[in-house]
């Protein structure tokens, strides 16, 4: 019961200091949405590239960074990707800890925000390396293989790694499923895109969803065979998944399923910066 109180003082102090800072926290987020939209639509068109011959390569989050870096102006322009992923980040620690979208204390409600919170993580590193490829040092890191190598090589690091790959899995399973329910769409003013183009946005969004949950899939699934195998070499970032996809049979149609639905995601994040209800707390 103490710990219970603990928790709910704790989840109201946020609450009073996310509503002090609200309109800043907005704007981040936000901003943050549409950062995210452009990485996702770049990741999907380099995709369609490699599936349709017409050039280009697979890549993740950090192949394209380095893209956008070599691009005219692009430093800049990855520095706002950069600052974009750091206001994400701090919406996310909003809803985790401020519970700003009304989840609750449930089981359920308490899972998510423990995924908040851990995208908060994930985001704050993809913020370090747009920051490190801006400023010229490099965005790369290392590679979905050179931390399944470190992570191998340490005490009980292969039931980690087989725990983090099922976790990673389990994500994108969920995703699929959040794409089959549009889950999204409870947190879209889809009253002020209107009738037609709302049920539009909900379909595209679908799509969207569900191709990223694909491609996570198959990285969690990358990650269990490595472990499994003590091969680190089978582990695959979201770049090496998008990959593996053209050597399979019919490989740059499934390419290129994939590649049009991770574009649809960038575009459905750029459409929540724009419509999705905010509440800081």
């Amino acid at each position: 019961m103490a710990g219970e109180a603990t928790g709910r003082e704790a989840e109201r102090r946020a609450r009073r200091a996310s509503r002090r800072a609200g309109p800043w926290i907005e704007g981040l987020a936000r901003f943050g949405y549409a950062a995210e939209g452009v990485v996702y639509a770049v990741m999907g068109g380099l995709a369609l590239g490699v599936a349709t011959g017409t050039g280009g390569r697979t890549a993740g989050q950090q192949g394209v960074f380095a893209l956008i870096a070599a691009q005219p102006l692009g430093r800049p322009m990855l520095g706002l990707v950069a600052a974009g992923f750091v206001g994400y980040a701090l919406w996310r620690l909003v809803q985790a800890a401020a519970d700003a979208d009304g989840e609750g204390r449930d089981a359920r409600g308490l899972a998510r925000r423990a995924g908040y919170a851990f995208s908060a993580l994930a985001y704050s590193a993809l913020a370090l390396g747009a920051g490190r490829a801006a400023l010229g040092s490099g965005g790369g890191g290392r590679s979905a293989r050179d931390w399944t190598a470190w992570l191998l090589a340490e005490p009980f690091g292969q039931a980690l790694a087989v725990a983090a790959g099922l976790a990673i899995l389990g994500f994108g399973s969920y995703e699929v499923y959040q794409a089959y329910r549009a889950e999204f769409a409870r947190y879209l003013r889809l009253g002020e895109i209107g009738g037609r183009a709302g049920r539009w946005v909900v379909r595209l969004g679908r799509f969207g969803v569900a191709a990223r949950g694909v491609v996570f899939g198959l990285v969690g699934g990358f990650l269990v065979l490595a472990a499994v195998q003590h091969d680190p070499e089978e582990a695959r970032g979201l770049g090496g998944a998008l990959h593996a996809l053209i050597r399979q049979p019919f490989g740059p149609w499934l390419l290129g399923v994939v590649a049009l639905g991770l574009a649809a995601y960038g575009l459905l994040m750029v459409l929540v910066a724009r419509y999705r209800s905010i509440s800081p707390g």
